[in-house]
């Protein structure tokens, strides 16, 4: 396969991904923003403590999504991993998302129902950047190629006969 069909390839499965997590992504966006207008509207709570609760909704709708349907083709065998991962950077996520709409509530009083639902959606972009990136790279890891595989055991297997080879006599081992 040529240079140019390889990246011609993965820019094909980046788009696909992409528009995976969009997709999941765009519900959790529904799911964050319902939830969180709902809690503002039969409670009293502050505007960040119900925003919270709306992103925890959705962080469990979410990894449902991207585990059965963006990620369903990933490594799965290490769930416990994966959960923990998807956890810890959901939280940081979580705090991009909802300290957006802290600075803006309590930092400049940008509390009106319209300006609380902008600012939520704002965090939400920024806070989803960072998720796309950090789910892709550690949590959802992409079990390696069949043909990348066996030419990583085929350079593996070569690089041990090279010592034997050039000395005739086996490696030392530590």
């Amino acid at each position: 396969m040529s240079e140019r069909s390889a990246l011609r390839v993965q820019l094909d499965r980046l788009t696909r991904e992409f528009a995976k997590f969009g997709a999941v992504g765009g519900l959790g966006v529904l799911v964050d923003l319902g939830v969180f207008n709902l809690v503002r509207s039969v409670t009293d709570l502050p505007v960040v403590r119900a925003s919270v609760i709306a992103t925890v909704v959705a962080i469990g709708f979410n990894y449902l999504g991207f585990r059965y349907f963006t990620y369903r083709d990933r490594d799965k065998s290490r769930r416990t991993r994966e959960m923990t991962l998807f956890l810890v950077f959901s939280a940081v996520g979580l705090v991009i998302q909802n300290g957006l709409l802290y600075a803006a509530t309590y930092g400049f009083g940008w509390d009106t129902p319209l300006q609380s639902n902008f600012f939520k959606f704002f965090g939400i972009g920024v806070g989803t950047v960072f998720r796309f990136w950090s789910y892709r790279t550690w949590v959802f890891r992409a079990l390696p190629d069949p043909e990348e595989k066996e030419a990583v055991q085929a350079a593996e297997a070569l690089l041990e006969r090279a010592p034997r080879q050039a000395t005739g006599r086996q490696p030392d081992r530590v």
